[in-house]
């Protein structure tokens, strides 16, 4: 039998097989319910369409694996619209094939690309509905995953936030009691993460460098930290250009105060609608270009004891001197005041601390400028003084502590800091102590 009447023989048994599938879904939908009935009449019309090709040349000859179509999970109707949709896809293919002459080899590779090409359609039609559903349902169970696992909230960067509730500092010491080693401490209204709280009342506390104990008797905790963090918390202006020019007023046309390197910090008094950061420097208002700094919010940290250590070549005379001073960090900035406690001004502040260690100095800037002696600033020790000039005037002292920075009282809002050594351009620095 030529290949032309093979194929018109077994379109026949194909076009009866097919049809007997169809009237045996049409009598298993009348056993069923009218929504069952609906949709396999609905399938029926798709596979008379199917039918409708020519089935003079339909060939079943092909090789179908049941396992990959799924019979135990699929309805008859699914099935049949496989079939069919294959079919349809093989009658095309087979057509095409023998009108353009393809050797029967290219013939049955068609049959396979037919076959195939059905089996997606019918699939793709008859799970649409199905699919969406599954998918949704997918979505729902990665949103609800997602939401699981996001974060706690965190304010000014910490989970769970501590703020010390005291007037002065508190000691955060090695274990949690008051007999533990004294490592650091928290000033007032400085910032911590709670990592935990024992039965006695410790909390386990993180803060900058140290990690260690305090009482929670002296911190804010929760909802109250959060509230009192609003208050307290500073807006800082972080350079972040190698040198950066401050101006006497936020325009370019200003004249040049002073310049500040890359990484200082500057506390923003207001952020202006042209886009200038207003600030105190020293007692005076100046500005920066807000294109050429990073503005955050920022609570302080705690601070280590060993960061007021600094190594071999510093007297003990020294070193005491910058511990006496760093107790009065935050106390306020008072013009012509002298009080390292109730207020000082830049220069008052300085006598204050030297009258200490026995150095009698004047209540002026320029004054003291004059006294003791110059040094490069690259042999700057902890306790000797770096004056800060406008205009070639000087106007600002400020007490070297090490490190690259100094502690001066800084204006009326920041009171007594610390600051980087040349967070202004320094004009000189004196010696005043032997030792």
């Amino acid at each position: 039998m030529n290949r032309i009447n093979r194929l018109k023989y077994t379109g026949v048994i194909a076009g009866a097989g097919l049809a007997v599938v169809v009237f045996s879904s049409g009598v298993y939908a009348n056993n069923g319910s009218k929504e069952t009935q609906e949709e396999t009449e609905a399938e029926i019309e798709v596979y008379s369409l199917d039918l409708s090709e020519d089935t003079s040349a339909c060939s079943l000859d092909l090789e179908i694996e049941p396992a990959s179509l799924e019979e135990d999970s699929q309805s008859e109707p699914e099935r049949d619209a496989v079939l069919s949709a294959g079919a349809g896809d093989v009658l095309d293919n087979e057509e095409s094939g023998l009108k353009e002459g393809a050797e029967p080899d290219t013939a049955s590779s068609q049959e396979e690309i037919g076959l195939s090409a059905g089996v997606g359609s019918i699939f793709e039609q008859a799970g649409t509905e199905t699919g969406d559903d599954a998918a949704q349902a997918r979505n729902m169970e990665m949103q609800e995953e997602v939401q699981e696992q996001t974060e706690p909230e965190k304010h000014w960067g910490y989970t769970n936030l501590g703020i010390a509730h005291v007037d002065n500092h508190l000691n955060i010491r090695e274990e949690p009691n008051e007999s533990g080693k004294l490592i650091g401490k928290l000033s007032k209204d400085a910032a911590c993460e709670i990592l935990g709280i024992d039965d006695n009342g410790w909390a386990h506390i993180k803060s900058g460098k140290v990690e260690g104990y305090c009482s929670t008797e002296f911190l804010y905790l929760g909802d109250e930290a959060v509230a009192r963090g609003h208050e307290v918390a500073s807006m800082i202006a972080i350079v972040n250009t190698q040198t950066l020019k401050v101006r006497g007023e936020p325009n370019t046309d200003s004249i040049v105060i002073t310049l500040i390197p890359q990484e200082e910090e500057l506390e923003v008094v207001e952020v202006m609608d042209n886009g200038w950061i207003k600030f105190l420097l020293d007692d005076e208002e100046a500005y920066v270009s807000g294109d050429y700094v990073d503005v955050e919010e920022r609570l302080e940290k705690a601070v280590t004891l060993t960061e007021l250590k600094y190594g071999q070549g510093v007297s003990d005379v020294r070193v005491d001197m910058v511990q006496y001073a760093k107790q009065f960090v935050g106390n306020p900035y008072v013009w012509g005041g002298t009080s390292l406690t109730n207020g000082a001004d830049c220069s008052g502040f300085t006598m204050s601390i030297y009258k200490k260690y026995g150095v009698s100095l004047p209540h002026h800037a320029a004054s003291q400028a004059q006294m003791g002696t110059r040094i490069d600033f690259g042999s700057a020790q902890p306790g000797d003084l770096v004056f800060y000039a406008k205009n070639g005037s000087i106007n600002h002292v400020a007490m070297y502590i090490g490190n690259g920075q100094v502690i001066h009282a800084s204006s009326p809002k920041t009171g007594i800091k610390i600051s980087t050594w040349n967070y202004r351009t320094p004009a000189c620095i004196r010696r005043y102590l032997s030792n």
